[in-house]
């Protein structure tokens, strides 16, 4: 790779003290930005920073991104010691092998599935679980669970659309145990669903059933109880370590009494490749380092301060994870009687005056909230209030063309899947399409509602479903459905993600075929770029390697199909 310059250390003649000296005008550039302690040299190309630790860590960062010439590398080597990653405790997951599961499993495991028993058993019940969504993380753990002595009580922590599910997958896959070790073939392990925040004496049980949000409140009780495993599904929910939920996690990670620490999730990182490091703290503490070591080895801050993977590391993170910690394996790599899945933009037409008139109004209100304000959190409240306005509007603005779209698809005579992002759209899209019955995922449900719709919808009763970006993206099989249409666009990738894998998973024959509706002249361009950007990030990590976004010849047939249905019919 060419090199743009020099790095040295040197006696500087104006200070009379040991700097270093860096020349090439792309990386004096960015000395400028980020190191305000130092100067020009003998020309504009050549810049002077003071020896200090901290300028050290800043220098580091501009090698990772413009490679330079180290012409003193035995002092440069010995400078940064410190910000290499520190020496593992945990050794390398060996080969994996079909495990069978223990007699306290009832069932049988896919071969892919009796690996990731292996994997779970040679981790010690120390991992994450981060296979593709639809593969059965669920019920590898619970074979784990039954095959590993002195697994329970356990603790399962689970975002709350999915705890009668955990419950349900108990009641079918686990025999119980008596207290003398005997296996009841026509039983199950007990179990309860934890749904107050109310501190109570929980009574004894094999498996504890939480939602991530109540769990700070319950953890006095929890403390209690001896727990010896603890799952967490869907773990990104732990990606930031400011939280309440993960400060309640890591306290009960940490009890004597915890041996097992499993994390599930197809998508651990939801934004930031720095999102992993909380998830692996808890898991094996200690492999990634201290965050300040993980960040000063692996990441630069962009421009809004936040942490992000560089791109030359992404790769040897995903080595460093699948290695020690991380068992990820692709619905494409292990089901090959599953069809591909194909993510298509469509680019729609949008209401443009009403838009911009929309618009209009939320910058003008935002300007009087912004003068009104008497405080900074003030300030970035309405901010936020007004992005998630535009959102909203923008999602008004293309919603007759939305409907036209669903409605087109729905002619071929095919099941549809129909994500949005907030409540008014869900009414509007539900009302629009009312003549195809569709059943319906939403905030607010009740658990049984909530079933009955996704009944409806895989039984054959309704060929449509109009669902919830964030209610109707975890814990839920739509299989029955090959097309996704998104309506509206979040600004994560994992969110899209998980929705489209509620189509393709196990039980999917056919291709599944993903639509992101764009209105033209909207922000929802800006949001697909962001979501690409992400993307690349993320899938680096996780799969090294990079996923295409769309493929348009397979998608456009569709398209062709549905515009001639519509041709027909007129």
């Amino acid at each position: 790779m060419k090199n743009f310059g020099t790095l040295e250390y040197v006696l500087d003649t104006y200070s009379k003290n040991w700097t270093w000296k860096l020349t090439g005008s792309r990386a004096i550039g960015m000395v400028a930005r980020v190191i305000p302690q130092a100067w020009y040299g003998d020309g504009p190309d050549e810049a002077i920073v003071p020896d200090t630790e901290q300028n050290v860590q800043k220098i580091k960062w501009i090698l990772d991104r413009y490679p330079l010439e180290i012409k003193s590398k035995s002092i440069w080597h010995r400078k940064i010691r410190h910000v290499v990653i520190p020496k593992k405790k945990w050794t390398r997951i060996e080969k994996l092998r079909r495990a069978n599961p223990g007699k306290q499993f009832r069932g049988t495991l896919m071969d892919f599935q009796r690996e990731g028993l292996d994997f779970l058993i040679k981790s010690y019940g120390n991992a994450l679980l981060a296979d593709e969504m639809g593969l059965g993380k669920t019920v590898q753990t619970l074979a784990y669970l039954a095959s590993e002595k002195r697994t329970f009580p356990a603790l399962i922590v689970a975002p709350l659309v999915t705890l009668n599910n955990w419950q349900r997958e108990i009641e079918k896959f686990l025999k119980k145990k008596s207290r003398n070790g005997r296996i009841v073939e026509d039983w199950y392990p007990s179990s309860v669903l934890i749904r107050t925040g109310r501190c109570q004496d929980l009574g004894k049980y094999d498996f504890y059933i939480i939602n991530y949000d109540l769990l700070h409140k319950r953890l006095d009780d929890l403390s209690k109880l001896n727990i010896r495993t603890i799952v967490c599904d869907e773990v990104q929910h732990l990606r930031s370590k400011s939280t309440k939920k993960y400060e309640a996690v890591k306290k009960l990670a940490t009890l004597e009494s915890i041996k097992y620490r499993i994390g599930l999730s197809g998508t651990p990182i939801y934004n930031r490749g720095s999102e992993i490091w909380p998830i692996v703290d808890i898991l094996r503490p200690g492999l990634l380092g201290t965050f300040d070591e993980f960040c000063q080895y692996f990441c630069y801050v962009n421009e809004k301060g936040k942490a992000v993977v560089l791109e030359n590391k992404r790769a040897s993170l995903g080595e460093e994870l699948r290695k020690h910690v991380m068992l990820r394996r692709k619905k494409s790599d292990v089901l090959k009687e599953l069809k591909e899945k194909v993510r298509y933009k469509e680019f729609i037409d949008s209401d443009i005056n009403y838009y911009y008139g929309e618009l209009d109004k939320i910058w003008k209100k935002l300007e009087e909230e912004q003068k009104i304000a008497t405080t900074a959190f003030d300030k970035f409240s309405s901010y936020k209030r007004a992005i998630q306005s535009e959102r909203q509007a923008a999602g008004f603005a293309k919603a007759p063309h939305v409907i036209e779209f669903v409605k087109n698809i729905m002619e071929i005579e095919e099941s549809v899947v129909v994500f949005c992002h907030h409540k008014a759209i869900h009414e509007l899209l539900h009302r629009s399409l009312a003549e195809y019955s569709p059943s319906s995922i939403i905030g607010g449900q009740t658990d049984k509602d909530r079933q009955q719709n996704i009944d409806r919808f895989q039984n054959g009763e309704t060929k449509l479903m109009v669902a919830g970006l964030r209610a109707g993206n975890v814990g839920i099989n739509l299989s029955r459905a090959r097309y996704v249409i998104f309506a509206e666009l979040d600004w994560s990738p994992a969110i899209h993600r998980q929705g489209e894998d509620r189509l393709h998973r196990i039980g999917q024959k056919n291709t599944v075929f993903a639509y992101y509706l764009i209105g033209n002249g909207t922000l929802d361009d800006h949001v697909a770029n962001v979501l690409v950007d992400k993307s690349y990030e993320i899938d680096a990590i996780m799969d090294d390697k990079i996923e295409t976004f769309e493929n348009k010849e397979k998608a456009e047939l569709i398209l062709a199909q549905i515009h001639d249905k519509i041709a027909t019919r007129r």
